[in-house]
């Protein structure tokens, strides 16, 4: 399959008709999953930001022609949903890793451990924050909840919590997606 950071570069510049059949069907393909995430939403009132979280839920990153959709949908120009994007800084622009290992960094992990499980993590992964790792496997995100405070510190791997977690855990955690490359 075509890799999608191919799409996103200038994406409305090319005419279409110039475009390789792949890179359309794959490009089609992600509009319609955009269109989906977005008309897909459940409650009553849709917002540019919950359009954008909605699609990064769907594709775990926001491409550029998400951002032209959204402004289209909610009658907003693209300077408009940039200005959202740009503020939350948690939002992707490139599609995440194959796994995704988050650590809770919020009050309560952060009193209970959750500085020395980053390091941890940092180093097993060779990164010195948060992002991707070079093999294309792994994606460190920093989170200031996880929503687990009960179960402090927590780290997610592919959005599933390991709650109390410690050295020896993580290392499990870690190796076992390793493993899976």
């Amino acid at each position: 399959m075509i890799e999608f950071t191919h799409l996103v570069q200038n994406f409305t510049e090319v005419p279409r008709e110039e475009m390789r059949e792949d890179v359309v069907e794959a490009a089609d393909t992600l509009r319609a999953r955009v269109v989906s995430a977005i008309t897909s939403q459940p409650q009553r009132t849709i917002t540019v930001l919950s359009s954008l979280l909605a699609i990064e839920e769907e594709l775990g990153y926001i491409p550029p022609q998400a951002i032209e959709e959204v402004a289209t949908r909610e009658a907003v120009t693209v300077n408009d949903v940039w200005a959202v994007t740009s503020f939350y800084t948690n939002f992707r622009f490139t599609p995440p890793n194959k796994h995704i290992v988050e650590v809770c960094w919020g009050p309560t992990c952060h009193l209970l451990g959750a500085q020395s499980l980053l390091e941890r993590v940092q180093n097993a992964l060779g990164l010195t924050e948060e992002g991707d790792t070079a093999d294309g496997n792994v994606t460190l995100k920093y989170n200031t909840c996880l929503g687990a405070c009960a179960q402090a510190p927590v780290v997610a791997a592919d959005h599933h919590l390991h709650g109390s977690a410690t050295g020896e855990s993580v290392d499990r955690l870690l190796n076992k997606i390793k493993d899976e490359a």
